[in-house]
């Protein structure tokens, strides 16, 4: 019998990503060193209102866009 995970993969811009069961979008970005004012947030091919951050729970096999604007001048 195996162990239960304690982990899920999702995939983040392209690239594979483990996470823990209960980690939110506003978690994932603080994982990811992510300044979460500056970035636009696709989930599974739908932009994620900002608003539902903090309250959408990352799910196993979720596909995410992020784009992180950088600032210039």
């Amino acid at each position: 019998m195996s162990a239960p995970t304690t982990t899920s993969t999702i995939t983040v811009n392209g690239e594979p990503h483990a996470t823990k069961p209960g980690t939110t979008v506003t978690d994932l970005l603080r994982e990811l060193g992510l300044d979460h004012g500056r970035v636009a947030i696709e989930r599974n091919l739908d932009i994620l209102p900002r608003d539902q951050w903090l309250t959408t729970q990352v799910q196993p096999n979720d596909r995410y866009e992020i784009v992180h604007f950088v600032g210039g001048g």
